[in-house]
């Protein structure tokens, strides 16, 4: 294993590995200054003379072009995603950030690096795809009072998209809870307004209430956790935390301490049972937002499972570690399961991703559990952390492929949004009709999602039921091939788990395959015949998701080598 450089703060080397995060911050300025320039001017004082200020008055041409925050959020998350990405073609350097008094408060590796790319990947393709979402009211330097207004918005709307992908990437590299948390809710509190942000539509308004009034709760249960955390081990360092639970793992106080952080993070990935306000939220945003929630915030709530689950409360640092990973894997069957049960009744294209995005929570929370049962159980160890490593990198490479066939589905409906509403099936009827092209991508991204070969949604489901097909098997194949004598009851009880996503993928056939029944053998609702709404952007970017939906899954090598780096790059508490 590499060694780790240590940085202090705003060194030469802090700088090159924060460099993706600098490159957001420096974007949130000129979204700051940019629309704000203009022909203003300020009287020096003391007399009657005038210099320009640039800032207010009357607005420039090119600064009161209403699309020119989206460039600039688009093109400033682009440059994170390169950055990410081109770190990893000589190896990711690890990198840790600590203060003057040794405390390590962020660490740059491949683990991180993998997950900025999603972020940075992910709000890329969103804020790209929402010039054509965002409604503009004229383009010049001379606006009515309620047309620059509601331009105004547009770098509201963006400043809280690069926001969001600020307080992520700090969830990422977060060495220390409470550093974790500050990233969690600066990400949480942004995609609350972004929920909302059509505050026009009673549905948008409702929908980020309740997704606010719930995530709170949440929130607030989480840092109640964190701080019995903290008066348990005097310290919120992940390292700290995890030798302490090594020691005193069993004592009340810890365990009550993570079941409660473990609520917010529950929340963040929509695990069962909380998952209830994630439909309305889904519901109630615009498609791009709710594509983010699918997505990115998803990830970012894996994060913090993983952290918490495996490095800090590993099943191995206490006596009982199975009974929170006999809870992790009932908490992963159930919310599988009635994620896939609730899509197949519902009517909305929008709850219908909600629910499938809840079965596939289910899907990681059982691959973690499997990670779990590979260290707690020692007669389940071969070479160590082998099987380990084999399901985190299909965890990490499902979250990476479902950025595209599942952010790329909700931009489908973005279209049909700017059309006038997707809240219905029916909305998507005669979709083949009226524009080929989305109605070949959303078929593309419907069977990925299910699961069907060769798409990158198959490659990335059997890569993790064969983890914890692994996981359950362990040496036993070995040792059958030697002459020993075993049944299906001698392996480990994870394998049903596999067995449950393979009955849960079968069910999920339903609910997608009705897309496809819909768009192409249905015809247009009355009033809906038309062309749809123009807009190269979203349709771009929906080109770009279903290039990777094909391409990752029959060529999906490179990207599977970044992720077994990642994998590796964790620091398991087993190693």
């Amino acid at each position: 294993m590499s060694t780790v450089e240590n940085v202090e703060p705003f060194s030469d080397g802090f700088i090159s590995a924060l460099c993706p995060e600098l490159i957001i911050f420096a974007g949130l300025l000129a979204l700051i200054i940019i629309p704000n320039l203009g022909k203003g001017t300020v009287r020096i004082p003391g007399t009657q003379t005038r210099v320009m200020w640039f800032l207010g008055g009357e607005r420039f041409k090119i600064t009161s072009n209403p699309k020119m925050p989206a460039w600039i959020a688009t093109i400033t998350l682009a440059a994170a995603f390169t950055q990410t990405v081109l770190s990893f073609q000589d190896g990711v350097d690890r990198t840790a950030i600590v203060t003057e008094s040794g405390t390590q408060l962020l660490l740059v590796n491949g683990f991180s690096r993998v997950f900025e790319m999603i972020f940075f990947g992910a709000l890329t393709l969103a804020a790209f795809a929402s010039m054509n979402r965002l409604e503009v009211k004229g383009i010049g330097p001379k606006l009515s009072t309620d047309n620059l207004y509601n331009n105004r918005r547009q770098a509201d709307f963006y400043i809280l998209m690069l926001t969001c992908g600020l307080g992520m990437s700090v969830v990422a590299l977060a060495q220390d809870l409470f550093v974790l948390f500050i990233g969690l809710e600066l990400a949480s509190f942004s995609t609350y307004v972004l929920v909302a942000f059509y505050k026009e539509s009673k549905v948008g308004t409702e929908a980020g209430m309740k997704y606010f009034i719930v995530g709170s709760v949440a929130s607030g249960v989480g840092l109640y956790g964190l701080s019995m955390l903290y008066l348990w081990a005097g310290s919120l360092q992940f390292d700290v935390l995890a030798a302490q639970f090594v020691i005193n793992g069993t004592d009340p106080l810890p365990l009550i301490g993570i079941g409660f952080v473990l609520v917010g993070f529950g929340f963040k990935v929509s695990a069962a049972p909380f998952h209830f306000a994630a439909p309305d939220a889904y519901a109630g945003a615009s498609s791009p937002v709710a594509g983010i929630l699918a997505t990115a915030s998803k990830a970012m709530g894996i994060i913090g499972l993983i952290r918490m689950l495996l490095i800090v409360a590993s099943p191995e640092a206490s006596e009982d570690g199975t009974v929170w990973l006999t809870l992790l894997g009932i908490i992963s069957l159930i919310t599988m399961t009635w994620g896939n049960i609730a899509a197949l009744g519902s009517t909305n294209p929008k709850r219908m991703l909600a629910y499938s995005s809840v079965a596939h929570a289910g899907y990681m929370l059982a691959a973690i559990t499997a990670i779990g049962a590979w260290n707690w159980d020692d007669s389940l160890a071969g070479e160590p952390g082998e099987a380990a490593v084999a399901v985190l990198t299909a965890v990490i490479f499902h979250l990476v492929v479902l950025v595209a066939f599942k952010l790329g589905a909700f931009l489908v409906l973005s279209v049909l949004e700017s059309d006038g509403d997707a809240s219905r099936l029916s909305s998507l009827g005669g979709l083949a009709k009226r524009e080929p092209f989305l109605a070949v991508a959303m078929f593309v991204f419907m069977i990925s999602l299910a699961g069907v070969p060769p798409l990158a949604g198959f490659v990335s489901k059997l890569l993790v039921i064969m983890g914890i097909v692994k996981v359950a098997v362990g040496q036993m194949g070995a040792e059958i091939m030697a002459g020993g004598d075993y049944g299906l009851a001698d392996v480990h009880w994870v394998w049903w788990l596999a067995l449950a996503m393979i009955i849960n993928s079968a069910i999920s056939m339903f609910y997608y395959l009705r897309i496809g029944v819909v768009m192409f053998f249905e015809e247009p609702e009355e009033g809906r015949t038309g062309p749809l709404p123009q807009g190269w952007q979203v349709r771009f970017a929906i080109l770009a998701c279903l290039m990777a939906t094909l391409f990752m899954g029959v060529a999906s090598d490179q990207l599977l080598e970044i992720c077994e780096v990642a994998a590796k790059s964790l620091n398991y508490s087993w190693n």
